[in-house]
C-alpha cells in the first residue's frame, strides 16, 4: 500500500473517531474545554394509584320496554244506549266506580214483572205447602208449585244479572284515558269505550343472552334509566318465561318497579342493567393501566423508584375500570399514566398518587 493511501485511510479512522465522540462531549461557556455529558436514565414521570377494595356489580345491559301493572279495554257486555258516562278522561279511578250507564227501561220492566211472579208463586207454594203437611193435596201438586216458584226466582235472577251488565264498573284501581264515546252513542260488545290502566306499579319487560338463563332468577335486582331524564330507578324480577325463543335465542323476563310518582310512563323505552352478583372487595385498576402482554396482560407495579411488570387475571369490567382476580394485592401502587414509555425496571418518579 502506497504512502497516499495510508494517510487516507489514517484520516478517515481519525474523522470517524472524532463524529463518534462529538455526541459524549459538550463546550464549557467558554468553549475552552469538552466535558463528558451525564450518561444517568432520566427518570419517567408517572401516576400512580394505591389499590383499595371497592363495591361493584357484576351487571348486564338490556333494552326494555315499560308496561301497565294492568290494563284493560273497556267494553260493555250487551248493546244498547248510552245514557250517562260518569268519569272524567285521565283521572285516577277506584276499583268498582260505576264508569258508563247503558238504558235499562226494558230491563227494569222486565223485572217487576217477573217479580210479581215470584211473589204469586211464592204465595202459591206456601198455600200447597201447607195443604201438603195436612195430606190435602197431592206430593205431585206441591212440586209442580214448587218448580214454579224456582222458575219465578231463576227469571228474576237472570234479568238483575242482565241490569248489573248496564253498568260497566272499573274492575281495579287505575288511570282512565281517553274515551271513544259520547251518552247517546249506541254500543255493542264491539265498541271500544276507554282503557283502564294501573301505573303503580309498571312492569319492565327484557330479554338477555341464553347463556344468562341459569342466572336471570326471581329476586334479581334491576337498575332502570330512562334516556331522557338520566334518572335511575331500582326494581326486582318476579318472573322468567321457563323457555328460551328459538328465534332469537333469548330468555324472556319481567320485572317489577314502585313507580308511586309516576315518572315512569307504560310504553316508554327504557334501559336496564341486570345485576348478576355484588362484591364488596373487587380490586379495581382504570382500564388504561392494563397492557397487553404474551403471557395475557399487565400491570407496572411502583417498587423503590422502578417500574415492575406484573402478569394479572381479568374479571368484571365496567365502563372505566378492570376487576382484578390475581397478580396484585390491595394496597399496591399501580402506575396508570406514561404506559407506553415502560419497560420492566424502568427509572420512575411520581408526579401523582391517589
Amino acid at each position: 500500500m502506497d504512502k497516499k493511501k495510508k494517510i487516507i485511510i489514517w484520516s478517515s479512522l481519525a474523522l470517524l473517531l472524532v463524529i463518534l465522540l462529538i455526541p459524549k462531549m459538550k463546550f464549557s461557556s467558554s468553549g475552552e474545554k469538552l466535558i463528558p455529558v451525564n450518561n444517568t436514565k432520566r427518570k419517567t414521570i408517572v401516576n400512580a394509584i394505591i389499590l383499595k377494595p371497592k363495591f361493584i356489580q357484576d351487571k348486564i345491559f338490556s333494552n326494555a320496554t315499560l308496561i301497565s301493572n294492568e290494563e284493560v279495554e273497556l267494553r260493555s257486555e250487551i248493546s244498547g244506549k248510552i245514557t250517562k258516562i260518569l268519569f272524567k278522561e285521565g283521572q285516577p279511578i277506584k276499583k268498582g266506580t260505576v264508569l258508563i250507564k247503558i238504558n235499562d227501561a226494558e230491563l227494569q220492566a222486565t223485572l217487576k214483572k217477573n217479580l210479581s211472579k215470584e211473589s204469586l208463586a211464592r204465595d202459591k207454594e206456601f198455600r200447597f205447602k201447607q195443604l201438603f203437611n195436612k195430606s190435602l193435596t197431592s206430593q205431585q201438586e206441591y212440586d209442580n208449585a214448587l218448580s214454579e216458584l224456582n222458575s219465578a226466582e231463576a227469571d228474576v235472577e237472570y234479568i238483575k244479572a242482565q241490569l248489573d251488565k248496564t253498568e260497566i264498573r272499573a274492575p281495579f284501581n287505575g288511570v282512565i284515558g281517553l274515551r271513544s264515546v259520547s251518552e247517546g252513542s249506541y254500543i255493542s260488545p264491539a265498541t271500544k269505550i276507554a282503557t283502564l290502566q294501573n301505573i303503580n306499579p309498571v312492569k319492565v319487560d327484557f330479554s338477555v343472552p341464553q347463556k344468562y338463563f341459569s342466572v336471570v332468577k326471581e329476586g334479581k335486582t334491576i337498575l332502570l334509566k330512562i334516556g331522557s331524564t338520566g334518572k335511575t330507578y331500582s326494581g326486582k324480577i318476579y318472573a322468567v318465561e321457563p323457555k328460551i325463543d328459538e328465534s332469537s335465542r333469548t330468555v324472556q323476563a319481567r320485572a317489577i318497579i314502585p313507580n308511586e310518582r309516576g315518572e315512569l310512563t307504560p310504553g316508554a323505552y327504557v334501559e336496564i342493567d341486570l345485576v348478576l352478583q355484588e362484591i364488596t372487595n373487587a380490586i379495581m385498576v382504570p382500564s388504561e393501566a392494563i397492557v397487553p402482554d404474551i403471557q395475557g396482560e399487565k400491570v407496572f407495579i411502583y417498587k423503590n423508584g422502578i417500574a415492575v411488570p406484573q402478569i394479572v387475571t381479568q374479571n368484571i369490567r365496567t365502563e372505566n375500570e378492570v376487576q382484578i382476580t390475581k397478580g396484585v394485592s390491595v394496597g399496591d401502587t399501580v402506575i396508570v399514566s406514561g404506559i407506553i414509555q415502560l419497560k420492566p425496571n424502568t427509572p420512575v418518579k411520581l408526579k401523582t398518587i391517589n
